[in-house]
């Protein structure tokens, strides 16, 4: 940072340090009062964290991982509209169910029949083995809890009902996809036709067996489908159908299969401890038993465990729901703990180098005055982008950032109270010329001056026992990779040829981030929620490809009482209907109305409707004919208030598809004179699309702007800040881009991702542009040779430690901890790219427009970055 100025000086445009000064004057004392007291800093952490940790009692009550609660909008359309046509068709499960005018999925058993090798599964072994399942199915009590219509149990499939000899003759004259007035679209997969529609072979036969939810009933039926989820594999594996391979799936599984993936991630935190762990003992080892910081490097981890327990547990207090996304954060959060403990380590060491500074108190006030700083720039950008994450519509984006934003301060406070009171209890010991290990007092003596190199470095101190002196007294020499990148990295950067080579290289990595903005994927796919090694991804697989050709079978509701009986009336309904059927996704052909059929009896002469009391009175006729017809309709004794009609989607295949669907209809049915709503099950998903890309810009353009406010308030360089709003901007354009070349979807995970893209962005552009203009160098080659020798090998260790922190994920068997992992990786892969090979060569082109007009030379500048130099 730039050297002082006089008191004289005040705040400009180009002199903007008038926040630092004060801030490093109250981390000064900070530093001075845990030198001079440092227990209560480490016992009051440890306590607030134990007392703190006791909310993860509640744990079990914060528990909320229902999917349509954490994964689609709150105030979703869909959900609203799902309300009204409860409310206007109830329904009745044991008496008149009918699945496709149900209001939800349902309670459900789904099984998926594919014939095997090539053959039909209508062929007569094939046909055997299906009806042979059916039968297992019911066996199991089915008929006691099925949902009923007319008496009976609604049926699995309308093709169960032929049996024996007539059986084949019917399955050899079965047309597709209507045969003898019943829809076989959602019956019959993979199916092949002649020109007149009669069905020559089909692949697959779906069964769903639907159970009563009304009442008590449903107890019962979750029983039914917990205890069928436990037995049919064995099941299935006694029968060991020859002619059929079987999948399954019930409306229990996609959520049984969610939750379990918290459990699965539990083994990868003890991996995740380890290898952090490992890393930055590794990092802080020497060769001396005296200044050998393994005990700081532990310390580092402990404290960011002490923090994820008191956020946890204080969010956990407070109500907060914890869901499934939340078990990202604590692999975050440990890396960026162990980059706070590098710059603070790393700001002491400096601190000693320095002869002028010997008692404690001020060794410690000058670490704060610059390590502090810089922990407390990164930390703030990084809260801000989380917490205005949670300006979101996805309750599951919102409880990842009030956990991880909360673990965040809490690591900033630990590392400000309990690691700098470490630090001086290890300076003591050092100052005693204690062992790191046993603490004992080490000496030398005429026997041990006799012993090898090794054994007087590991168990004296020090190498050398001719002249021997405290480790602690003597000077530390010039890390060997700030030598790296100070006589070979920065050289290499400079040369005309590689500056050009690198404007080009940053050409294709924008030209390929903008094409994967234009090709990214909405949504998150509900397969995508299980394991990899689930039982539902083959069932998925099989309906996808056998049976998606006819998507949801959509409701139009009429929403507010018209006058059917008006026939001015009747004729723009219709047309309100031919419109919605002119949409490319839907099939004209398969459209289901009662007041078409009702006004084709009109037509007939059976029956006249042109007033109001005709009208509602012949409406016992239709239901006579159609007695379904009667819960399309919700009439009181004079009143029509709400009816509703079907018409049935193809070739929705695809998230753009189901996007496209929703706008379309919805579009549509607003244009229409009289009030319409579209409705199915399945557009309480589809909402995510109308909402996830302006969440995501919304959030990243205000926390872009909350991190451009910072960095000019923080950062005493206004130019410098608009290096940082270049990184920022031309980083996540980058992680938009190629997480859709890696098969990731613009979804509730990603967005979270795309948020914590921004804070990161600051931490590897800030300190390298700030560098670079308040170098004294006088020419913009050799500014940018001491920016990189300064900063180039924290942004390095910073970049391998926070990855460390999250490469455990890329083994889960989950979607969202790959996805987490995935993107991270992207953000830190681009913002150390963006940090030691863009910016240095940009900020050489453009440099005399980026020179601090103090012309200052640069000090401290490696210790103002969250990912500093390692221990020495």
């Amino acid at each position: 940072m730039a050297e002082p100025r006089r008191p004289a000086e005040g705040c400009s445009p180009r002199n903007t340090d008038c926040l630092e000064r004060p801030l490093r004057r109250l981390f000064e004392g900070l530093g001075s009062g845990v030198a001079a007291c440092p227990w209560p800093f480490v016992l009051v952490p440890l306590l607030l964290s134990g007392g703190l940790g006791a909310g993860f009692l509640f744990l079990p009550q914060r528990e909320e991982n229902d999917i349509e609660g954490q994964f689609t909008p709150t105030w979703g359309p869909a959900k609203a509209d799902r309300d009204f046509v409860r409310q206007h068709f109830p329904t009745d499960d044991s008496e008149r169910f009918s699945s496709p005018r149900l209001p939800t999925e349902g309670a459900y058993a789904a099984l998926i029949a594919v014939a095997a090798g090539v053959e039909s599964v209508l062929g007569p072994a094939a046909w055997r083995d299906v009806l042979q399942l059916d039968a297992a199915v019911r066996a199991r009590g089915y008929e006691q809890l099925c949902a009923r219509s007319g008496g009976a149990c609604a049926s699995p499939n309308p093709l169960l009902s032929l049996q024996g000899d007539a059986a084949a003759v019917a399955l050899e004259n079965l047309t597709f996809p209507v045969s003898g007035g019943i829809f076989l679209g959602a019956a019959l997969g993979g199916v092949q036709t002649d020109a007149g529609g009669r069905v020559l072979s089909a692949r697959a036969l779906k069964l769903v067996y639907y159970l009563r939810e009304d009442g008590p009933a449903a107890a019962e039926s979750q029983r039914w489908l917990e205890s069928f989820l436990k037995d049919i594999p064995s099941e299935l594996a006694a029968l060991d159908f020859a002619s059929i391979q079987v999948t399954y799936f019930t409306s229990l599984s996609r959520q049984q299969e969610f939750e379990g993936n918290t459990e699965s991630v539990i083994p990868l935190f003890s991996i995740t401890y380890f290898l952090t762990i490992t890393f930055s003992v590794v990092s802080c080892l020497r060769l001396s038993c005296i200044r050998n910081n393994v005990w700081l490097a532990c310390c580092g981890v402990v404290s960011a465990g002490l923090a994820v327990l008191s956020s946890f547990g204080l969010v956990l207090f407070c109500g907060v729901p914890f869901v499934v996304t939340v078990a990202n954060a604590p692999f975050l959060i440990l890396g960026v703990g162990v980059d706070d403990m590098f710059i603070m380590i790393a700001s002491w060491e400096k601190s000693l180098r320095k002869k002028e500074k010997s008692g404690v108190k001020s060794l410690l006030a000058e670490t704060y005055a610059e390590a502090a700083l810089s922990v407390t720039i990164t930390t703030l950008t990084d809260v801000l982008a989380f917490f205005i994450g949670t300006w979101t519509a996805f309750p599951s984006v919102r409880s990842f950032c009030l956990y991880t934003g909360t673990a965040f301060v809490f690591c900033y406070i630990y590392t400000m109270t309990f690691f700098g009171a470490i630090i001086v209890l290890n300076h003591k010991r050092e100052q005693g010329n204690r062992h790191w290990l046993t603490c004992m007092p080490v000496g030398v003596d005429n026997d041990q001056a006799e012993k090898s190199c090794l054994y007087n470095a590991c168990c004296i101190g020090n190498c050398s026992t001719q002249s021997f002196q405290l480790e602690t007294k003597q000077p530390e020499s010039e890390h060997p990779m700030s030598i790296f990148f100070k006589k070979y990295y920065g050289p290499f950067f400079t040369n005309k040829w590689i500056k050009l080579l690198v404007v080009l290289l940053y050409g294709a990595y924008l030209a390929g981030s903008i094409y994967g903005c234009t090709q990214i994927r909405e949504g998150i796919d509900l397969r995508n929620l299980a394991s990899d090694d689930s039982y539902v991804i083959p069932y998925y697989d099989d309906e996808e490809k056998y049976f998606s050709a006819y998507g949801p079978r959509v409701m139009v509701v009429i929403t507010e009482r018209v006058d059917y009986w008006n026939e001015t009336v009747r004729l723009g309904l219709d047309n309100c209907i031919q419109n919605l059927e002119d949409i490319s996704y839907v099939d004209k052909n398969l459209s289901e109305s009662w007041l078409r059929v009702y006004t084709k009896l009109e037509n007939s002469g059976l029956i006249n409707i042109y007033n109001k009391t005709l009208f509602i009175n012949n409406l016992i006729i239709l239901f006579q004919i159609v007695p379904s017809f009667e819960w399309d309709i919700n009439r009181t004794r004079d009143e029509i208030e709400a009816s509703r009609f079907f018409i049935q989607t193809v070739n929705v295949t695809s998230a753009i598809d189901e996007k496209n669907l929703l706008n379309q209809l919805r579009e549509t049915a607003k244009q229409c004179s009289i009030p319409l709503m579209v409705y199915h099950p399945a557009f309480i998903y589809y909402d995510q699309y109308l909402v996830i890309v302006q969440n995501t810009i919304q959030n990243v353009v205000v926390a872009a702007a909350a991190m451009l406010v910072v960095s000019l308030l923080l950062i005493p360089n206004p130019l410098c800040c608009l290096w940082v709003t270049f990184a920022i901007a031309s980083v996540i354009v980058g992680v938009a881009g190629f997480m859709t070349f890696w098969n990731v979807s613009l979804d509730c995970i990603s967005m979270i991702n795309l948020v914590i893209c921004i804070g990161f962005s600051v931490d590897f552009s800030a300190h390298i542009s700030y560098a670079f203009v308040t170098s004294g160098e006088s020419s913009a080659n050799k500014r940018a040779i001491e920016a990189l020798s300064l900063l180039g090998y924290p942004v390095l260790q910073g970049a391998v430690s926070t990855i460390l922190g999250v490469v455990v994920l890329a083994a889960a068997k989950a979607y969202i901890f790959r996805t987490f992992f995935k993107i991270m990786f992207l953000v830190i892969l681009f913002g150390a790219l963006h940090g030691l090979v863009f910016i240095p060569v940009f900020l050489i082109f453009f440099g005399n427009f980026g020179r601090s007009p103090h012309n200052t030379k640069c000090k401290n500048l490696e210790l103002r970055f969250r990912n500093d130099k390692d221990c020495p």
